[in-house]
């Protein structure tokens, strides 16, 4: 099978890598079942990266029905250690504005009734979450946008992801809400998505592109969806830029991540009482504690 130690999913209007070179499409089976689409590896700023498109490349599932786990083990399937995932959002803050980025350091899980876990079936662990993204992937993302001085693109380092359910969007009352609680952006599909990198030892980070401002604001009324679709492919092509840049420095010098040993203090079930069906379909995750 073919192997990549960088992943990128993409979100809305992320469907592929203009860039890629050397390009085979792999199908991959997972234990939990076939991921959104064919995982695409190719040759990025002269290393091998995996792009996955999140919602299918024609973008016929919705976020609820996103098959986040064989996702995730996909990526570690073919040996993915760093994962950025980029996705569309919207703002709850005046300052970060439509055609903007934003680099999370943290999360709210709104979400409901997603598997969130690969664990279960005779097996308990828990991972530490405190800092839900790798903070040093997080930092070569933030200095990548930084680096490239797109026009109309300002940078947001840190700040809250908001993960609600969907499809439907926000009430004003939740958006003000999720305002209140110091949200930066919302979405509905960066968590499983980072529990299960950390499950995976997979370094994840965000790369969150604001379309619009989300309902709180008085500007929204007047937002199209023709607007909105103007600002997905806008942030498509600014996307593209700032992975390639990414990779490149990714390529030249791999930072340590925390998460790469997620496992290690997390697993409370003693390995020799798993059921035998449960560790062969988590060998790929166990190996180097067995």
């Amino acid at each position: 099978m073919a192997q990549a130690h960088i992943g990128i999913i993409g979100g809305s209007g992320l469907y592929k890598m203009d860039a890629l070179k050397d390009v085979e499409e792999v199908q991959v089976d997972t234990p939990f079942g076939s991921p959104s689409d064919a995982l695409i590896v190719g040759t990025l700023e002269g290393t091998r990266v995996a792009f996955l498109a999140r919602h299918g490349r024609n973008h016929h599932l919705m976020p609820s029905e996103l098959p986040f786990r064989a996702n995730i083990y996909a990526m570690k399937q073919i040996g993915v250690k760093y994962l950025i995932s980029a996705s569309a959002v919207g703002s709850l803050k005046e300052e970060a504005k439509p055609l903007d980025m934003v680099v999370p350091d943290q999360f709210i899980d709104r979400t409901k009734n997603r598997a969130s876990t690969f664990f279960g079936e005779g097996i308990v662990a828990h991972i530490g979450f405190g800092d839900p993204v790798c903070g040093k992937l997080a930092g070569v993302l933030a200095d990548a946008i930084a680096s490239l001085n797109l026009p109309n693109v300002t940078l947001h380092r840190g700040g809250t992801y908001v993960c609600m359910e969907g499809p439907a969007f926000s009430t004003k009352a939740e958006s003000h809400l999720y305002r209140s609680w110091g949200g930066t952006v919302i979405g509905m599909t960066n968590l499983p998505e980072a529990k299960l990198a950390r499950e995976a030892e997979i370094a994840y980070a965000t790369l969150a592109l604001v379309t619009d401002y989300d309902c709180w604001h008085s500007d929204h009324d007047s937002v199209t969806v023709d607007m909105i679709i103007a600002n997905l492919q806008r942030n498509a092509v600014n996307a593209q830029k700032v992975i390639q840049e990414t990779v490149r420095s990714l390529n030249e010098n791999p930072p340590a991540s925390d998460a790469h040993s997620a496992l290690k203090h997390a697993i409370l079930t003693p390995l020799d009482k798993v059921p035998a069906a449960t560790k062969e379909k988590l060998t790929l995750l166990l190996n180097k504690y067995l």
